[in-house]
């Protein structure tokens, strides 16, 4: 006790409202505010009061705590919020005074300024709108500007998951920028600056941004097929993301409803809901296997018997593949081991063989089947001994279970 007595003597050499007083102590006890804390120093110390204005950390500031939340609640009217969360920006020469407070007294269990200042201002606001602070997730965070009497509204994005089908082998799954002008129209990509006119993408998410009022949208896949494969089956997951939304509830029936019929077909959503910024990144990076149907044909005639080679070479042996030929341009040239679990021949028709495939995440099917001049081993044009390209490939199931 005589160790905080002596902390608060030489604290009250400088005029300190209750408040400033408070938090040096504001470690000691609960239940009581910094500005109660401060009156019940100042009695002990029998101190004089101190008027707000003459603080020396402060200057008045928490005179103004009202004002600022007022301020906030005009900034929150355009955003549908069911929470919220108060930040602060204080002149630094504030804090400056604040913290060399703290050196001279040696006080050890204070709380800095911005953290009473949210907390006071966070009341006004929660009395104000009716709605709860919210510390982990909060829907928006405001930052008052003390300085300038400035409100920025951060808005925390708004995730909705579904899982998408596509039926068409012109479609990729993002936007593509042009290589040649990245976005800002040339010849090669007709002005569009883009390679392709439309994604997967481009029929989900500017239907929900919309929808929320939002001001950016971005797209994430578990994982991607290529450009000419059909994703079938199950569909795969995907999580959209809108930033800075007005609107944070809207009516996803509706919005799957739109997308579909303004799909005409190449794409349809099922499942649409609420997500989570959690299950966004587990989405991204889950490493689930995935079945395949690959149609290949093979360039020569060969022994069809050699075909039952296939699953017992490939199932549950480790597959290893370099960095494709196609995609070197983008990737670093690495040596990747993944398994195939399951090979089944479903069809044969001359020439043409339908295989179906399960195989970890991230193989590359298509060189698993013709061996991209020797970077995939072993694959099924060295088994059967005959070159062979892979006419179709669609992806007929994700194992997802779980994630």
């Amino acid at each position: 006790m005589s160790r905080r007595l002596e902390i608060a003597g030489c604290a009250l050499e400088r005029p300190l409202c209750n408040h400033c007083l408070g938090r040096l102590f504001a470690g000691v006890s609960t239940g009581l505010s910094n500005r109660q804390r401060g009156a019940i120093i100042r009695y002990l110390m029998g101190a004089p009061m101190q008027e707000s204005g003459d603080c020396h950390i402060c200057r008045g500031l928490f005179s103004e705590v009202s004002k600022f939340g007022g301020l906030v609640e005009k900034s929150s009217a355009p955003f549908e919020h069911e929470n919220f969360l108060v930040g602060s920006k204080v002149d630094p020469s504030v804090i400056e005074r604040e913290e060399q407070l703290w050196a001279d007294s040696g006080a050890s269990e204070t709380e800095s300024i911005k953290g009473e200042m949210n907390r006071e201002v966070g009341k006004v606001v929660e009395a104000a709108l009716g709605k709860p602070v919210e510390f982990k997730n909060p829907d928006i965070v405001f930052v008052i500007d003390t300085m300038f009497d400035r409100v920025t509204a951060d808005v925390t994005p708004v995730f909705f998951y579904g899982r998408y089908r596509k039926f068409s082998r012109e479609l990729p799954q993002t936007r593509w920028p042009c290589r040649d002008c990245r976005g800002k129209g040339c010849p090669r990509c007709n002005g569009m600056g883009r390679m392709y006119g439309s994604s997967v993408q481009d029929l989900i998410c500017p239907i929900l941004m919309r929808r929320a009022e939002g001001g950016e949208e971005y797209f994430h896949g578990m994982g991607r097929e290529d450009i000419d494969a059909l994703m079938l089956g199950n569909g795969r997951p995907f999580v959209a993301e809108v930033r800075n939304p007005r609107k944070r509830s809207i009516d996803l029936a509706a919005a799957e409803d739109e997308m579909n019929a303004s799909a005409n077909g190449l794409v349809v959503v099922e499942g649409l809901r609420p997500s989570t910024r959690g299950e966004m990144r587990a989405i991204k990076s889950a490493a689930c296997p995935k079945t395949y149907r690959v149609r290949v044909r093979f360039q020569q005639e060969f022994d069809h018997r050699k075909l039952n080679d296939i699953p017992r070479v490939l199932a549950e042996k480790p597959i290893r593949q370099h960095t494709p030929n196609r995609v070197a341009h983008r990737r670093a040239d690495l040596e990747r081991v993944r398994t195939v679990h399951r090979v089944e021949i479903e069809t044969v028709d001359g020439p043409e063989v339908v295989i179906v495939v399960e195989a970890d995440s991230g193989t590359y099917i298509k060189e698993l089947m013709h061996g991209d001049g020797g970077r995939t081993k072993p694959n099924v044009a060295d088994i059967v001994g005959v070159p062979c390209e892979v006419a179709e490939l669609d992806v007929i199931s994700i194992g997802d279970k779980g994630v």
